[in-house]
């Protein structure tokens, strides 16, 4: 069945389409590259793999709560709206609020594919190319994996929310090359990584949990990328061209900041919106959410050198300067290492259940 059949709000349209401006640039320097891009563009080579044979697609979802994820993490959760609802109803608020998450990141790493093919477009250098179509191949493994997992196991998707869209624009239609890895490679893909990583390492479902291990193991390369390739240019920059760097990225952030209220589920289970506004601004655990998900963004536009006094007052705001001295390159590792042992175990699952 098709996905747009599966959508559980309708869609007007079945394609989204605008002017995405973008400079192509040719380079006839082959040989002065930089050593700790080609490290990256190598590892994209060896790290390839089949979305088909890597997950293990045998395994199956709880039909009541698919990630085995604590309903904790729900906004709603222990408020009366929550606490007046049906076992069943429950049942159905856990899987759109599930399916909107990864609607969320299937479209988003469709946008992604194509930001990084418009990097191979408008990079400057050679090693960036090289690099980005590497990520090119990446980003469409991610699309399939999603793809897949919502269409086989959950059978139903969410369209794309507004927010998600509006910054993908912003990062598509800017015509100069940083300020798509900017949007892209920084903001988007850093953000993406903490809401990955929060069902990489609180869903017990193991097909859910590993799909999005190995989907960061990926991304952390693509932030370094774009950590290295924008670590070089910003010194290069005058000052009024950093600032205006420096106030798009405090404006992503507050809209990042502020768009993951998942209206579209709340409407679409017919619970009064207003409320659920007001109880997601109260809750704790939202607000704990929406910091974390800077823990990768904040230490990465610091090192990058976007730290003027308008960024670092943003940051003071919005309660997240603690996390501008956490080592990036660390987390980024630590994400390479818990997607290696997630395949060792389930090769390890496989060959007993083989054994038997």
């Amino acid at each position: 069945m098709s996905t747009q059949f599966r959508y559980s709000i309708p869609v007007e349209q079945t394609e989204w389409r605008f002017d995405g401006a973008a400079e192509t640039g040719f380079t006839w320097e082959y040989d002065e590259n930089r050593e700790r891009l080609l490290t990256l563009y190598d590892k994209g080579k060896q790290l390839q793999w089949d979305a088909a044979k890597r997950i293990d697609w045998s395994l199956d979802i709880d039909p009541e709560n698919p990630m085995e994820i604590d309903d904790r993490i729900i906004p709603i959760y222990g408020s009366e709206l929550w606490d007046k609802m049906t076992e069943k109803e429950k049942v159905n608020t856990r899987i759109h609020q599930q399916v909107h998450q990864l609607s969320q990141f299937m479209h988003g790493e469709q946008g992604a594919l194509i930001a990084c093919a418009k990097i191979v477009q408008s990079a400057p250098d050679l090693d960036a190319k090289f690099y980005a179509s590497t990520q090119v191949m990446d980003e469409a493994r991610h699309v399939e994996a999603y793809s897949r997992l919502l269409h086989e196991k959950f059978n139903m998707a969410y369209p794309i929310n507004s927010g998600l869209k509006a910054l993908l624009e912003n990062a598509l239609t800017d015509s100069r090359w940083d300020m798509t890895y900017l949007a892209m490679q920084i903001l988007i893909e850093g953000l993406a990584l903490a809401a990955f990583q929060r069902i990489r390492d609180f869903s017990r479902n193991r097909l859910c949990a590993s799909i999005n291990a190995y989907v960061m193991q990926d991304e952390a390369r693509h932030v370094s990328f774009g950590r290295v390739a924008l670590r070089d240019f910003y010194p290069q920059l005058s000052d009024a061209e950093r600032d205006e760097r420096e106030e798009f990225v405090v404006e992503a952030c507050y809209h990042m900041r502020d768009r993951f209220q998942q209206m579209e589920v709340w409407e679409n289970l017919e619970l009064p919106t207003d409320r659920v506004a007001e109880i997601i601004e109260q809750s704790e655990n939202t607000k704990l959410f929406r910091t974390r998900l800077f823990t990768r963004i904040v230490p990465t536009v610091k090192d990058i050198g976007l730290w003027g006094p308008r960024v670092r007052k943003a940051y003071t705001d919005m309660g997240i300067m603690e996390f501008a001295d956490l080592d990036a390159q660390a987390l980024l590792d630590h994400d390479h290492e818990v997607a290696t042992r997630f395949e060792a175990e389930t090769e390890y699952v496989k060959a007993a259940a083989e054994a038997h």
